[in-house]
């Protein structure tokens, strides 16, 4: 396959603070023939503090793949096109991939500017383990989606990387306190680089009940990093833990039956819990 004359520059932008431009990403967003931006009213305001003056080509998750081709069109004539999203490193929780990824099919040289992202910022002041981490995005709005997530994350060794809603913050604490106990400990990391930056930092019960309680934590852009699961010293008899769930949720809510199960074999109260949802009747709560 012969390549592509034109340039794809995947642009990471600051997360808050204009002062984690860099050289490159100045360069790279002054150079370009075209910015793809998320949003292009974000991406304007970003430029009009730069200094910058560049047209602009909106690509969001509702236009993304009729936008493609016609991009694919620019590269192809020999533009070079940066490719932003509202904040951080994009294609992370944001679009792109799919231009990116017919980008490369098709032969274009693809150039990543770092820079800025919410996950490396909030693992690098979380105080937790980050040797080996996993980022899973955003969670399931509803409820129920939720929890059956958090239930197949439950056992994870990895620290766990999210990005929450302010609004759904305070009933996520609670659901993974509820699924992975409410002693593992965490950090809610909210407005990263930003003026009114905090850390919060505890035990998922401690910050469930403090999102419950207090504004502040309920506002401004959040990444919450959960420390992963303990390794287990002795071997779980899975078909104990199994048989004594099974029992157990016929007569009992499955919060109620998780507990109980984990009591008698051993087991983390999440996995438990993970078991006693699957295998509750319909409709059936804690």
């Amino acid at each position: 396959m012969s390549k592509v004359q034109g340039r794809l520059r995947v642009v990471a932008t600051p997360i808050g603070n204009l002062g984690d431009v860099s050289a490159r990403t100045r360069e790279a967003l002054e150079s370009a023939d075209g910015i793809v931006a998320e949003d292009t009213r974000h991406t304007l305001a970003l430029l009009r503090a730069l200094g910058i003056s560049r047209p602009l080509t909106s690509l969001h998750t509702h236009n993304e793949t009729q936008r493609v081709p016609q991009l694919l069109a620019r590269l192809a004539a020999g533009e070079t096109l940066a490719l932003v999203s509202d904040a951080g490193t994009p294609l992370l929780s944001d679009p792109g991939y799919e231009l990116v990824r017919a980008a490369a099919d098709a032969g274009v040289v693809i150039e990543a500017i770092p820079g800025p992202s919410a996950i490396t910022t909030a693992l690098a002041c979380a105080a937790l383990p980050v040797s080996r981490f996993c980022f899973e995005g955003f969670l399931p709005a509803r409820e129920r989606e939720r929890r059956a997530h958090l239930a197949s994350l439950a056992g994870e060794p990895r620290t766990l990387v999210f990005f929450e809603a302010p609004h759904r913050i305070a009933a996520t604490l609670a659901d993974l306190a509820a699924v992975f106990g409410a002693e593992r400990r965490a950090t809610v990391a909210r407005e990263l680089t930003k003026a009114h930056e905090t850390l919060y930092r505890g035990t998922l019960g401690e910050l469930a009940r403090r999102a419950a309680e207090e504004e502040n934590i309920r506002r401004g852009e959040l990444t919450l990093v959960v420390q992963g699961a303990a390794a287990r010293e002795q071997p779980l008899d899975e078909a104990l833990l199994r048989r004594a769930v099974q029992l157990l949720v016929k007569e009992l809510p499955p919060g109620r039956a998780a507990a109980i199960a984990a009591q008698l074999t051993g087991a983390s109260r999440s996995e438990a819990y993970a078991l006693a949802r699957q295998h509750a009747p319909d409709g059936s709560e804690d």
